[in-house]
């Protein structure tokens, strides 16, 4: 792949995500936040240095953000399962709602703009490409 190539799916992806971004709710939570809701929706409860290690963030910002989302509900912290003396960081129903809302919107978005900008084999294809994207991702 030659780097004009790279840079255009770079731009691509980079375009995309600041227009979702400006999908969003009015009022949700943070970015950061956000991401620690659906890391604890699809990695299930965890412990918050592993949460951290998921998040590449330092544990003193985790910290904030934990305390943040505690106090308004969205998460709880629990005693594990095998060791009761340590800490499980958990979703709680208003946090999966907060989630659901937010991902809710940008999806109707980007639904309405698939189907008025392009057509269903090109829907097909960014469909693909989106599962190779998430492949590279997890690289």
């Amino acid at each position: 792949m030659k780097n004009d190539e790279a840079a255009l799916i770079v731009r691509g992806v980079l375009s995309l995500g600041r227009r979702l971004r400006a999908e969003r709710p009015e009022g949700s939570v943070s970015l950061s936040a956000l991401a620690i809701l659906a890391t604890l929706r699809r990695k299930g409860p965890m412990p918050a240095a592993r949460l951290a290690i998921e998040e590449r963030l330092q544990p003193q910002s985790l910290t904030r953000l934990l305390a943040s989302l505690e106090d308004d509900g969205l998460i709880e912290r629990k005693p594990g399962e095998v060791d009761r003396r340590e800490r499980q960081i958990v979703l709680t129903e208003a946090g999966l709602r907060v989630l659901a809302a937010d991902i809710g919107a940008r999806s109707r978005w980007l639904k309405e703009a698939m189907a008025a900008t392009l057509g269903p084999e090109e829907q097909q294809t960014l469909i693909h490409a989106a599962m190779l994207m998430a492949q590279l991702a997890e690289r």
